[in-house]
């Protein structure tokens, strides 16, 4: 080893030359990778840093739909220090007649607990903006609520029947990640105040939190662990939600997961597409030393000392490309830090972290030994002879190399599974990525091979590329998997995006309500239709208004055997592990659709009848004629599943998890929610006229609601296009290199046709048309493995309508083919601008 390393050291005084490509795939991988990690970690460490200001204390005890009673509040108290919250829905109407829904949140005196609130305007505190003034209460408001009622600071407005004075514009809670999403803009006041207001009756959507401060020598989880036994013996039932400073914002915990995993993913396609320029780098540069090689051999050098020559050098690069990677990595969160750090909704502490920069190293070796070492096995093989005979070309045997090598592969995969959030998705994403370079392989093959094909029929410029990209240097067999793997990632991406932005922008609006109504008084329901219809101005559809009974219940039993929640998926959870929404109707409603069982008929009077969503029957295994044991309003139910139906949640019917009939629910004074389909015009008339005579009835905009979440989308998928443009970028690279490689035969090539009579012009037309082939091949099948990937993931896992970006499909393969043929021209114009007589006499 000490005689390869001389040999080595003085082979590298040359420099990086052959190896530009190389070191820039290494590096562009590992950046990426290194990039997504670091940016992850920093929004994590700002989550855990600012845990206890997230959650507002070291616990938080949720309830939905009910307040804690006096013996749980007992409970609560002996904990540690305590502040209440409740948070309702509720129309705000402004002096101009303007009404629009409002998140409305009453906190105790000693709110917060941890971190503070910070206001704008005219009050510095809470209790300066909560101070009353004659019969109208204070508030903290957002600002959007500001400008949708036409207000300014110290004007009344008035939240359902309750008369409010905006003395304060709300900039930011410290609990505001812990709470989720809201359905409209903030409105802060006291405790009291939502009490008094009559938002908190029984079968109103609200929500009681209690946030707790735990004295300094005990220990968050101990704490919970404590708390979640006292309140279980005072109330057997439960319903709550727990949760410590480590559980502050389990969405965005999960959502930073799953971004990290996907965006680094883009960076290991981005390696592994890169790969194929690391193989050609290494097989490059191995065929112009294979005269050395055979000279040491020659000499009596043992292949295994040629082998190691190269394997240091390649061993070295390849530190230096991942070096060079992780700098780049490491400073794009920096950067991201200085640029948006302060305007992020969520904290972040933008620093250097060991452990993604750890991974990504790892990554980024394992790669460039998987597809370096393979070509070392060629200087092994190279035998003495081929110093004389320049046409001898040695075939690499499986050997040490091969074997190696196929460890690097199985141990980069291993280590993408293992750092994975979910194993089983990441290995059937890199199952996916093996099969696509695969099939990229293949096409690349089959292009050379037709090409072989058509070649004997054409003439001219036309045959010299047909002949080129048949020929053994041809590009499609080298570039054709790396820049098809590239286009794949980002089709799918363009087409998850285009499908999922035309659910939400066009499907949705179409297929969904407009308008949501709750809270509608039970004994009221008649005049609230006609209220309805009179803003409308024509009579209620049956197709277009669907109203029925809300109230909310739990699973606790199934089949006389209480719900183990343990041994449910996490993804079924939801319907056993909280109150779900219930309704009660009698006739069959349009778009019921049922699956299994038939519905109960109109006016039955029998034991209690149910159907069941079939998302919620999956999680406990239910079948037709099994029992399950509801908690509704104060009692259990015992309730034969008579229907399951598949339940769309963005379309216009009944969408509540769990239908009874009547009969089940009779005498309980229930309050009912409503549906709408509506114009612009109608909904706002309907929202105007509904706050003089149902003023404590909420309209929810669902156009409001789906605007807001396409431009979140939106956002968020310009990152994830940028990052899979990582991976079309290694596929250039590849290009690049297998240009660079070929450029001493395509120099010598282009002299001899010069001297055979050709023109620049028809050489140029034969680069371009080689070139173009290999891009429009990989763009056409890039975009063809990107749809086989997508489609599944819209209509399966999101279940949306399928539906194509044409402009951004076409872009791409116009985009792919046209950047190869710009490649091809640039090395036609490098090799026409060397004489031909000095190039054919260097043999």
């Amino acid at each position: 080893m000490w005689l390869a390393a001389r040999f080595a050291a003085r082979e590298m005084r040359a420099g990086v030359r052959g190896f530009r490509v190389f070191l820039a795939c290494i590096a562009l991988g590992v950046a990426a990778i290194a990039a997504a990690g670091s940016t992850a970690q920093a929004f994590r460490e700002g989550l855990a840093a600012q845990a206890r200001e997230i959650l507002g204390g070291d616990l938080s005890v949720t309830l939905g739909q009910r307040r804690f009673t006096a013996p749980e509040r007992a409970v609560l108290a002996r904990t540690g220090q305590v502040a209440y919250a409740v948070a309702a829905q509720a129309m705000a109407q402004g002096a101009n007649g303007q009404r629009r829904l409002v998140d409305l949140r009453g906190v105790s005196p000693n709110y917060p607990l941890a971190g503070r609130v910070e206001l704008a305007g005219g009050a510095a505190t809470l209790a300066q903006a909560f101070r009353p003034e004659g019969d109208a209460q204070g508030a903290a408001v957002e600002k959007l609520l500001l400008d949708r009622l036409g207000l300014k600071l110290g004007d009344r407005f008035e939240v359902g029947n309750v008369p409010m004075i905006a003395r304060a514009v709300l900039i930011s809670e410290p609990d505001r990640l812990s709470r989720g999403f809201a359905l409209g803009p903030r409105v802060l006041t006291r405790l009291s105040t939502v009490e008094t207001g009559g938002f908190l009756a029984p079968g109103l959507p609200f929500g009681e939190t209690a946030r707790i401060a735990i004295p300094a020598r005990e220990r968050p989880g101990a704490a919970k662990a404590a708390l979640t036994r006292a309140l279980k013996a005072v109330s057997p039932e439960g319903g709550y939600r727990i949760r410590d400073r480590g559980d502050a914002a389990p969405g965005l915990r999960r959502l930073i997961n799953q971004l990290e995993y996907f965006l680094g993913f883009i960076g290991l396609a981005s390696l592994v597409a890169g790969g194929l320029g690391v193989f050609g780098a290494v097989s490059a540069y191995l065929e112009t030393r294979k005269a050395s090689i055979a000279v040491l051999k020659a000499l009596g050098a043992e292949g295994a000392l040629a082998r190691d020559v190269y394997l240091i050098q390649i061993a070295l690069l390849a530190g230096l490309g991942v070096i060079i990677g992780l700098a780049v990595g490491a400073a794009i969160p920096l950067a991201l830090g200085e640029l948006v750090g302060k305007t992020l909704p969520v904290p972040a502490l933008f620093a250097l972290y060991p452990w993604p920069l750890i991974k990504a190293g790892a990554f980024g070796l394992l790669a460039a030994a998987a597809f370096s070492l393979a070509p070392l096995s060629l200087a092994r093989a190279t035998p003495p002879a081929a110093l004389f005979r320049h046409d001898l070309t040695a075939r690499p045997k499986f050997g040490v190399e091969m074997l190696l090598a196929l460890i690097a592969a199985a141990a980069l995969a291993g280590l993408a599974v293992l750092t994975a959030p979910t194993p089983l998705t990441a290995s059937v994403m890199i199952g996916g990525v093996v099969i696509a370079f695969v099939l990229l392989w293949a096409a690349g093959n089959g292009a050379a091979a037709a090409a072989r094909r058509l070649r004997g029929g054409a003439r001219g410029p036309l045959r010299i590329g047909l002949a080129n990209l048949a020929g053994p240097r041809s590009a499609a067999r080298t570039a054709t998997p790396a820049i098809g793997l590239g286009v794949a990632l980002l089709a799918a991406v363009v087409l998850i995006q285009s499908s999922l932005l035309t659910q939400v922008t066009q499907v949705a609006p179409r297929a969904a309500p407009a308008l949501v109504f709750t809270g509608i008084p039970g004994d009221r329901t008649a005049a609230f239709d006609a209220a309805v219809a009179q803003a409308f101005g024509h009579p209620l559809r049956a197709n277009a208004y669907l109203r029925a009974p809300f109230a909310t219940g739990r699973i606790i039993a199934v089949r006389g055997v209480g719900v183990d929640r343990g041994r449910i998926d996490p993804a079924d959870r939801w319907a056993y592990d909280n109150d779900i929404s219930l309704s009660a109707i009698g006739p069959q409603p349009l778009n019921a659709g049922v699956t299994a069982g038939a519905w109960w008929p109109a006016g039955y009077q029998g034991p209690p009848l149910v159907a069941v969503s079939t998302d919620a029957a999956r999680g406990a295994g239910l079948r037709i004629g099994d029992i399950i044991t509801l908690s509704l309003l104060g009692r259990q139910i015992d309730a034969r599943v008579a229907v399951l139906r598949k339940v769309d949640f963005g379309a216009f019917g009944a969408s509540f998890p769990l239908v009874l009939d009547p009969a089940a629910v009779a005498g309980a004074d229930l309050s009912h929610v409503a549906i709408a389909k509506a114009t612009r015009a109608e909904e706002a008339r309907a929202t105007l006229a509904l706050g003089h005579s149902f003023a404590q009835v909420n309209v929810i905009s669902v156009r409001d609601a789906l605007e807001a979440a396409a431009d979140i989308f939106a956002r968020l998928t310009l990152a994830i296009r940028a990052a899979a443009a990582v991976a079309a970028l290694a596929g250039l690279l590849v290009l690049a290199g297998a240009i660079a490689a070929g450029a001493r035969a395509r120099a010598k090539e282009a002299a001899t046709l010069k001297v055979l009579g050709a023109s620049s012009g028809q050489i140029l037309a034969a680069y371009a048309l080689e070139y173009g082939a290999v891009g429009l091949i990989a763009g056409l099948a890039g975009v063809a493995l990107g749809y086989a990937a997508a489609w599944p993931i819209v209509v399966k896992v999101f279940e949306a309508t399928w539906s194509v970006d044409w402009r951004g499909v076409g872009a791409l393969i116009g985009g792919a083919a046209v950047l190869a043929t710009a490649g091809g021209l640039l090395a036609a114009l490098q090799a026409l601008s060397l004489r031909p007589a000095p190039i054919l006499r260097a043999e």
